[in-house]
């Protein structure tokens, strides 16, 4: 149907062309009989009536329902969430986790993946306000038997899963991320390469990826992307200098370290710098002592040292070594159970998270304080959970095609 030239809708007492043409020149009769001539109208009533809505809490203006459902604990916005639409979209929306994060009442939760014994994969979260695991919804079928995928937080809320092989697809571009806002995962843009077992970081709230391996005659990648989510595109970024399948990484003073086997199987050491865009080899103290999961936090750099993670490594830059160190002097063993995996901050302090999904808190803000004159400095906040063995999506490839199966937990911390 023309709209400019159709007018059936101008006079109901215009039954011919011709008389439509005493009014507007050029005009058919409608050849579309059922157009509804109360669509304007119904618009304008959705109009008048979203424009007196119900209250979001009855005897209340909105401003200070908000001021209290703002106060509500993260734990209970799951429900908040059900009782009306209303109640949905302002959870789900910015206003309301900004507001949160600017009064300090948004809540860290950490979040990790396991595997069980047929290779599904599960996330769950962990409350350290309740201490207590509460499970995800089920990932995407695509990555519920996936190895080898990343996984990053961005923009504070939103865990994203990214590329990884499959057993059907083989490597993936595929890219998807969970809101812990709405609580369901979303599709994103898919990577500009497939890939699999390679290295990723997050710097000014960009994730970069870069390396891994793909099926093909170039096994293992040189090539470095980017995603912007407020653009919401990856980009490529300058490539590596050598083709390298990262197996740790961390970033430190405003670049992206990562260590790695190269096509050869040699232990191989870049560093990223974004404002640059260029990779360079490095060496020194700090790769060469490097072996353990490791983080930033505060300017220091922290890597777990035994086995249990009662222990970690303090890198000192005056020195370029590995030479301090942080012990709780409380050990508890070295099976396999107890293995600390996970490294990462919380609320200000380091969180280790073991294989049993037992945590430990350390205060790492008064460096100079000793824990054995301190023991408060080293706390332990999670039992032991009900999952026996987790996995995490980063290990040597030598482990994956020896055909031995990693038991290091993937974590992640997301704010809400």
């Amino acid at each position: 149907v023309d709209s400019v030239s159709c007018y059936c809708k101008v006079d109901s007492g215009l039954k011919t062309v011709a008389e439509a043409r005493k009014f507007v020149p050029g005009s058919k009769l409608c050849i579309q009989p059922d157009i509804n001539p109360n669509a304007h109208k119904s618009k304008n009533s959705r109009r008048e009536r979203s424009r007196v809505q119900p209250p979001l809490l009855p005897g209340l203006p909105d401003d200070l329902a908000i001021a209290c459902l703002i106060r509500v604990p993260r734990a209970e916005h799951r429900k908040l969430r059900v009782v009306c639409k209303r109640w949905y979209r302002l959870l789900a929306g910015n206003f309301f986790y900004s507001l949160r994060k600017s009064l300090g009442m948004a809540e860290e939760w950490v979040y990790v993946f396991k595997r069980d014994r047929d290779g599904k994969i599960s996330w769950n979260a962990f409350d350290p306000m309740h201490q207590l695991w509460q499970p995800l919804p089920p990932v995407p079928r695509e990555y519920s038997e996936a190895v080898g995928f990343g996984c990053a937080v961005l923009s504070g809320c939103h865990l994203y899963l990214f590329g990884g092989k499959d057993r059907q697809r083989g490597s993936m571009r595929r890219v998807i991320f969970y809101s812990a806002r709405t609580n369901k995962w979303h599709r994103a843009p898919d990577m500009l390469r497939k890939r699999h077992f390679f290295g990723s970081c997050v710097i000014n709230n960009c994730l970069y990826v870069a390396g891994g391996e793909c099926e093909g005659i170039h096994r293992t990648l040189r090539s470095a992307e980017v995603y912007d989510p407020n653009k919401n595109r990856w980009s490529f970024v300058q490539d590596m200098s050598t083709a390298m399948v990262p197996f740790i990484g961390v970033v430190y003073d405003g670049k992206w370290f990562v260590k790695g086997l190269g096509s050869h199987r040699e232990v191989m050491s870049e560093a990223y710098d974004p404002e640059s865009n260029s990779w360079s080899p490095v060496s020194g103290g700090m790769i060469s002592g490097w072996r353990n999961p490791s983080i930033s936090l505060n300017g220091q750099l922290y890597a777990l040292d035994c086995r249990d993670g009662c222990k970690l490594r303090v890198y000192d830059g005056a020195t370029d070594s590995w030479n301090k160190f942080i012990d709780s002097k409380l050990h508890l063993g070295n099976s396999r159970v107890l293995e600390a995996a996970g490294l990462v901050p919380l609320n200000g302090k380091l969180c280790i998270i073991r294989n049993n999904m037992s945590i430990s808190l350390v205060d790492v803000s008064s460096p100079d304080k000793q824990v054995e004159s301190n023991p408060q400095l080293w706390e332990n906040i999670g039992g032991r959970g009900h999952f026996r063995t987790l996995f995490t999506n980063i290990w040597s490839s030598i482990a994956g095609r020896s055909g031995l199966r990693s038991h290091i937990v993937h974590c992640q911390v997301l704010q809400a």
